[in-house]
C-alpha cells in the first residue's frame, strides 16, 4: 500500500489548450461577411456616381439645347451712345446675326471688339432674355488736334485716339512742336491736358472756345494763340495759373495805350514781369 499522498498545487492553472484557438474564431469575422460589406460599399459609390453623371448630362444636354433654341435667338441689339453710323460699324466689327443664340455670345469677346472701333473709349455689353443684348458705349471726345506726321485727335485724358480723315470735323484747336521721345511726349501732352483744363475755366476773351493754337516751345514752355489777336502768348506750364492773371493785367494795359493791336508777343517768363513785343517801326 503507498503510503505517500501527492497535493494539488493550488498555484498551478489548468491548461486549456483549446481556449486560445476559439477566442480567435469568436473575435474574426467570416471571408463571406466581409467580401459582402466591400461589395455593398462599393455597390453604393457606384449607383451615386450614376445618379451624378445622369444629372450632369441632362445639365448639358438642356444647355446644349437652349445654346440654339429659338426661344432664345438673337432677335434685337440695342447699342447706346453713339449715332447710327457708329452702330452699323459696331455690329460689322462684332459679327452679330440673328442665327445666333444668346446664350452662345462671348460677352467679352464682344466688349474688346466693340472697344477696337476707333470713337469708342469703353463698352459693356449684357444680355437681357430672351431675344435682346444691350451694348453701352463712351464715345471718345476730342478735345484738340494734334500735329505730328499727320493730324490726331486727343481726348480729354491727353491720348491720341485717331488720325483725322479729310471728311471729319476740325473745328478744335491744335498742338504743334510735340516732339522727343515717347516718355518726353507723354509728359508734354499731360500738361497740354493741364492747360486745357486752366482755359476751360476761364470766361469770354480767353477760353478755350477762343483758343486757336498751342505750341509747344523748344526750350520749355508753350506759346498761346487766340482767336482775337496775332499775337503769341508765351507762358510756363508751372505757373500758368499766374501767368494768365498776369496777362490779363498786361491786355488791360495795352487797351489803355492803344497799341493793343501793335502786339506780336507777350512773354510771361519773367519773374519782374512781362515783356512785349510790337511791330517794328509801329510803336
Amino acid at each position: 500500500m503507498n503510503l505517500i499522498k501527492t497535493k494539488k498545487n493550488p498555484n498551478k492553472k489548468r491548461v486549456q489548450p483549446h481556449a486560445s484557438r476559439n477566442r480567435r474564431k469568436a473575435s474574426g469575422l467570416p471571408v463571406s461577411d466581409i467580401l459582402r460589406s466591400i461589395g455593398s460599399r462599393m455597390l453604393k459609390v457606384f449607383l451615386f456616381l450614376s445618379v451624378l453623371s445622369v444629372i450632369s448630362l441632362t445639365f448639358v444636354m438642356i444647355y446644349n439645347y437652349l445654346l440654339t433654341s429659338p426661344y432664345m435667338k438673337l432677335e434685337n441689339v440695342e447699342i447706346h451712345g453713339v449715332d447710327e453710323g457708329i452702330k452699323k460699324e459696331l455690329l460689322q466689327l462684332s459679327g452679330l446675326t440673328s442665327e445666333q443664340g444668346l446664350l452662345s455670345l462671348k460677352l467679352e469677346s464682344l466688349r474688346k471688339k466693340m472697344e477696337n472701333h476707333p470713337w469708342i473709349r469703353t463698352a459693356t455689353v449684357e444680355r437681357r432674355f430672351p431675344h435682346s443684348l444691350i451694348v453701352q458705349v463712351e464715345k471718345e471726345e476730342p478735345v484738340m488736334l494734334v500735329l505730328l506726321d499727320r493730324l490726331f485727335y486727343m481726348n480729354k485724358q491727353g491720348r491720341l485716339f485717331k488720325p483725322v480723315l479729310p471728311t471729319e470735323e476740325m473745328d478744335f484747336p491744335i498742338l504743334t512742336g510735340l516732339s522727343g521721345t515717347e516718355t518726353k511726349q507723354k509728359e508734354n501732352l499731360d500738361q497740354t491736358v493741364n492747360m486745357l483744363n486752366l482755359l476751360r475755366a476761364e470766361e469770354n476773351r480767353w477760353s478755350l472756345q477762343n483758343l486757336s493754337e498751342m505750341h509747344l516751345n523748344k526750350n520749355g514752355g508753350i506759346s498761346l494763340y487766340f482767336k482775337h489777336m496775332q499775337a503769341a502768348i508765351k507762358i510756363s506750364f508751372q505757373n500758368s495759373a499766374r501767368h494768365m492773371e498776369g496777362l490779363k493785367q498786361v491786355m488791360k494795359h495795352l487797351r489803355k495805350s492803344g497799341k493793343i493791336n501793335l502786339v506780336t508777343q507777350i512773354d510771361l517768363n519773367h519773374v519782374d514781369g512781362a515783356v512785349v513785343s510790337f511791330k517794328e517801326n509801329q510803336v
